[in-house]
């Protein structure tokens, strides 16, 4: 079976790349088509497969500047000729969807969530935008808009990551869609003795707007006691200006160190909304508990009362209340370990390989029955 696999862009490994090295792990034979790849960002085992770019890879600055060229891409995933494959499999957060399948291939869309940045957080980044970008970005995303809800007619199924993203899906496209959590590799991270934990907090992942660190950082400033902050991204020397001497803003590290601070810390620090969220889950898998916004797909990873607690306002004040309340909590690092390890790797390989077989299954009989 010739297998196609569809990416936005490759320009660093976050979630959606994770997913894709797990793909490739399924489908080991699989050729890869994406708007923009950087070798040295993504793993030994996606630079291992073909990797077939569209034209917006040769545009000026690509690498950096690949979001500018959005308005492009539609056109650009139209140009790519993806003749002779029986499966593809797209990856969409970005634009990645809007491929033209073969008349006889399965298309599968596995949906981080439509493309936030034209639904459902459109307002956010129109008013976060310069002035010129905020003039141009509600005729662009009229457009964008459309060619997306079109072609999701060109998906024979839909995969969610998580039931909060389904929602999107079916609201947006009007279409029905499987749930199969994003695949996490819990067994890299183990409980450690309480004798061994450190005494902060920790704060993970991209720091971006939407995701709100300021307010964490925020909160730790007037508690008083110790955040660790890893990540890098836009709000990076914002959240060095505004910490306090009890915040250690770390910028991106080896994931060895993220581990180690994963393994050690007193709990980790959710304050943004996710479509899923691996975050949470690697420091639950490492035992740790989570203070995290109760809404998105942390809602779905963390049990109150078992793996954490949540917070139902993006305020400096439920969160420093939720600090102090996570106090009263017992916490058993080995039940919490063990809850992660549902979103492990095998679980996404064990749902993914079933879907597809089924579909696969029933083209085939239905190809049958026409051809009687």
């Amino acid at each position: 079976m010739k297998v196609a696999i569809v990416h936005y862009w490759f320009v660093g490994m976050r979630g959606g790349e994770k997913v894709i090295e797990a793909l490739c792990e399924l489908y080991p034979q699989a050729d890869i088509f994406t708007h923009v790849f950087v070798p040295e960002a993504v793993s030994d085992r996606i630079r291992r497969h073909r990797v077939t770019t569209s034209f917006i890879n040769s545009l000026p600055r690509a690498s950096s500047m690949y979001k500018s060229y959005l308005p492009l891409m539609p056109l650009a995933l139209e140009h790519l000729d993806l003749s002779g494959y029986d499966l593809v499999i797209s990856s969409e957060s970005g634009p990645a969807k809007g491929i033209i399948p073969p008349p006889d291939a399965l298309h599968v869309c596995y949906c981080h969530t439509p493309m936030r940045y034209i639904w459902n957080m459109y307002h956010d980044y129109r008013n976060g935008a310069g002035r010129l970008t905020k003039l141009l970005m509600p005729p662009l995303a009229h457009y964008l808009r459309m060619w997306d809800v079109s072609t999701a007619s060109r998906v024979d199924s839909f995969i969610a990551n998580s039931a909060t993203v389904a929602d999107r899906v079916r609201r947006y496209y009007r279409r029905d869609s499987v749930v199969i959590h994003p695949p996490v590799d819990t067994a890299v991270f183990t409980p450690v003795p309480a004798s061994e934990l450190g005494d902060y907090y920790l704060m993970a992942g991209e720091l971006v707007a939407y995701k709100r660190p300021d307010l964490a950082v925020q909160a730790f400033n007037q508690i008083g006691r110790k955040l660790v902050v890893i990540g890098g991204g836009e709000m990076l020397n914002e959240l060095k200006r505004i910490a306090g001497p009890n915040v250690t803003v770390m910028g991106s590290q080896p994931f060895e160190v993220l581990r180690h601070h994963y393994m050690h810390c007193r709990a980790l620090i959710f304050p943004g909304e996710e479509d899923f969220g691996m975050v949470p889950v690697e420091a639950m898998a490492a035992g740790r508990p989570v203070i995290a916004f109760g809404k998105g797909g942390a809602t779905e990873t963390v049990v109150p009362g078992l793996s954490g607690l949540f917070f139902q306002a993006q305020e400096v004040e439920q969160i420093r209340s939720a600090i102090l309340q996570l106090d009263d909590i017992e916490i058993d690092p080995a039940k919490i370990s063990s809850h992660a390890a549902r979103f492990g790797k095998q679980a996404f390989f064990d749902g993914f390989r079933s879907h597809i077989d089924q579909l696969l299954a029933a083209k085939a009989q239905a190809t049958a029955r026409n051809r009687g």
